[in-house]
């Protein structure tokens, strides 16, 4: 079932990636029967929501790096269990700028903590593991070269800081519990910025760390729903950010399609089209579920 994966794709929300899923399915030119939809394979779980489509594989990793590099174990597992070659892995997202303008994606060329550190920590067995979060820069690369001259937004690389927390990890103001003032705070996210700075989330350190020990290329792909050195509270209204949560989604799929070969592509095309194809014109117009993002 998963032996023909390529390309491993994962974001935070069960919701995020079913739409990367269809997505793929469009751009892929596959057609599901109508009235049907993508299957959740792992629904049963109550964990993750996980699509195949064809070489794709889409999965929600929930939210932070405990909840994502569980995930990461498991998935690098499957892919070895399934005896797949090779494949990519991304993560696609929403994080915070750092100077950026709103609705910027960003190509994370490397994964950094709070304290601007290349190392994701972690205890095990007692003692203080550190691990070297290292993305693939030349994959980095290719997915900003993907940006077209009539795109609505800027693609860019840059440094992204993991943290292990929403509100005093990423400095906000707005949380439960506060200890510093907003100079503190200025100070902070001006100095990380000298840095090479450009966003801030909670997951690249982990996703670096990791498929850089199992030796899998991986990127970071996200968009920014506010510029943190304008404030904490994102203002933009929700018919905004959905259109651009697309956009990492955009970028990723794009990359994936000029790499495919066509025969790649039919190789991995589901058995109900190649059926379409040969006898039947049942399905020559198909219709997916969409649920509300």
């Amino acid at each position: 079932m998963f032996g023909d994966v390529k390309y491993v794709c994962m974001g935070g929300t069960p919701q995020r990636m079913k739409s990367f899923a269809e997505y793929m399915l469009g751009q892929l030119g596959y057609l599901l029967p109508t009235g049907t939809c993508l299957l959740d394979i792992s629904a049963r779980s109550h964990r993750y929501a996980m699509y195949k489509v064809g070489p794709v594989l889409s999965i929600s990793h929930g939210m932070g790096i405990p909840s994502a590099g569980i995930l990461l174990h498991e998935v690098i597992k499957l892919m070895y269990h399934a005896g797949v070659k090779d494949p990519i892995f991304f993560r696609i997202g929403t994080c915070g700028g750092i100077g950026l303008p709103p609705g910027t994606v960003v190509v994370t060329e490397e994964a950094v903590d709070g304290r601007v550190r290349p190392y994701l920590d972690t205890i095990i067995l007692g003692k203080v593991v550190s691990r070297k979060s290292k993305l693939d820069l030349g994959l980095a690369k290719n997915l900003v070269a993907t940006g077209l001259e009539n795109d609505q937004f800027q693609t860019v690389l840059g440094k992204t800081i993991s943290t292990d927390d929403f509100y005093e990890g990423q400095g906000r103001l707005d949380g439960a519990i506060c200890e510093y003032k907003e100079s503190d705070k200025m100070a902070y996210l001006q100095e990380v910025a000298s840095k090479g700075v450009t966003n801030m989330e909670m997951e690249a350190l982990v996703f670096a760390a990791l498929t850089h020990l199992a030796g899998i290329r991986s990127a970071v792909v996200c968009v920014t729903l506010l510029d943190r050195l304008k404030g904490d509270q994102v203002t933009t209204p929700k018919e905004e950010l959905t259109a651009w949560q697309t956009r990492p989604m955009e970028t990723v799929g794009r990359f994936i399609m000029s790499e495919l070969s066509v025969a790649e592509k039919d190789a991995s095309m589901p058995a109900i089209r190649k059926l379409a194809r040969v006898s039947s014109n049942l399905f020559s117009q198909s219709q997916s579920c969409f649920e509300d993002a």
